[in-house]
């Protein structure tokens, strides 16, 4: 069997400069590192390829720099990395993203049978990108899975969504996104970081190699339009009440006995009568 695990490449940084031309975040201002959603779903897909004996390729779209998480996945386990890296995808939205990893699959990866990505990233969250690329190729997809299991040609899935427990069954080849919440992923051996660290199995293709017309990626072909982003701020107002414990308890229920009430379902001065 094989096993095709998408990545990103995101800043550790939680808060990033905006570039008002380029209408970007300024990601070469922070170190990189390995999505941990991407991290969840590449342990998920070395744990499964254990059992079925599957070749595990991890697929990452970003700058040069990214290849630092191909080799991160080659240490804890992954067969081979591609790294897909060209100028002209610079700026590329959700769907120019999954547009192009779409195309390299179809070309190195033809004969995957299941394609695992992380639910979300952590410099946008869009959830987007994994169901996109699986309406690009045409195949079934389930999103927030926290366990696989292969019986066959059936991928048999289990997640959690409205609080309820599912349990799904689709046929391979699929793909599915993996939730964060249910593993941790494996030390690095030492005999990893030596894989890692030496002649690795690591293809790099741009655009040209993809086939892909440039205006059909990258900015230009992307349909999204980020007009700003602005950081939130928080509107909590700190209140200190001082004074005889009578004077505060009356001010307290002044100030709050609607929103204390409308929170605990009951009338304070009822209940306080009681």
């Amino acid at each position: 069997m094989k096993f095709v695990v998408c990545m990103k490449q995101v800043p550790m940084a939680s808060e990033l400069p905006w570039d008002p031309k380029t209408r970007t975040l300024r990601r070469d201002l922070a170190e990189g590192m390995m999505n941990p959603a991407c991290k969840q779903a590449l342990e998920l897909a070395l744990g499964l390829g254990q059992k079925e004996g599957a070749q595990v390729t991890a697929i990452t779209m970003g700058p040069p720099m990214a290849e630092e998480i191909l080799r991160e996945a080659i240490a804890m386990g992954a067969h081979r990395g591609l790294l897909i890296t060209d100028p002209a995808l610079a700026g590329s939205d959700t769907y120019a993203t999954s547009f192009t990893l779409a195309r390299a699959i179809e070309i190195f990866c033809p004969d995957f049978d299941l394609i695992l990505t992380g639910c979300h990233t952590t410099d946008s969250e869009t959830a987007q990108v994994g169901p996109q690329l699986a309406e690009e190729l045409g195949i079934a997809s389930a999103a927030y899975v926290d366990e696989v299991t292969v019986e066959g040609g059936t991928a048999r899935l289990r997640r959690v969504s409205d609080g309820f427990l599912e349990t799904l069954e689709i046929d391979l080849p699929c793909l599915v996104t993996v939730n964060t919440t249910n593993r941790s992923p494996r030390y690095v051996p030492l005999s990893g970081l030596e894989d890692a660290f030496g002649e690795v199995n690591i293809l790099s293709v741009g655009v040209a190699d993809l086939g892909i017309d440039p205006a059909l990626v990258g900015a230009d072909g992307s349909p999204t339009r980020i007009v700003d982003v602005t950081a939130p701020r928080s509107g909590k107002e700190n209140v200190v009440l001082t004074g005889a414990p009578k004077k505060i308890v009356e001010e307290l229920l002044e100030r709050f006995e609607s929103r204390i009430s409308g929170l605990i379902r009951q009338d304070i001065r009822k209940s306080d009568a009681r």
